[in-house]
């Protein structure tokens, strides 16, 4: 079970952190990956990181502001959020998948999935 936490309402510029807590298994044998779906919008993939914590990958969008990391004593994956906008307002979801890298910006790999949580950026 994934469960994600952390979303709030912010001014822009400002920031937020994102937590994804795993019970019942170990976030270390799955890339874990964020995802946002903004008002009246698909669900867009954010950032991920490797199984081994080696590799990172990020959208354009949120590439030099977000940073995803992970406690592996805690099971918790994070996703640091700075210099926030109003266009990166969006329920934030946590998933995991075991599909290769080169694969893991695509929704269709990922079967568990945190319940989301909700990111408000005032402009």
């Amino acid at each position: 079970q994934l469960q994600a936490s952390g979303g709030g309402l912010v001014q822009a510029g400002e920031s937020l952190r994102l937590s994804c807590a795993a019970s019942g298994f170990s976030l270390e044998s799955y890339a874990v990956a964020w995802f946002r779906q903004a008002p009246g919008k698909g669900r867009d993939w954010v950032t991920c990181m490797s199984s081994n914590g080696q590799h990172t990958g990020y959208a354009d969008s949120v590439k030099g502001r977000f940073t995803i990391s992970r406690d592996s004593a805690k099971n918790t994956v994070f996703l640091q959020m700075n210099s926030l906008k109003p266009e990166d307002t969006a329920v934030y979801y946590c998933a995991t998948t075991t599909v290769i890298w080169g694969r893991v910006t695509e929704e269709i790999h990922y079967r568990n999935w945190g319940q989301g949580t909700q990111v408000t950026v005032s402009s």
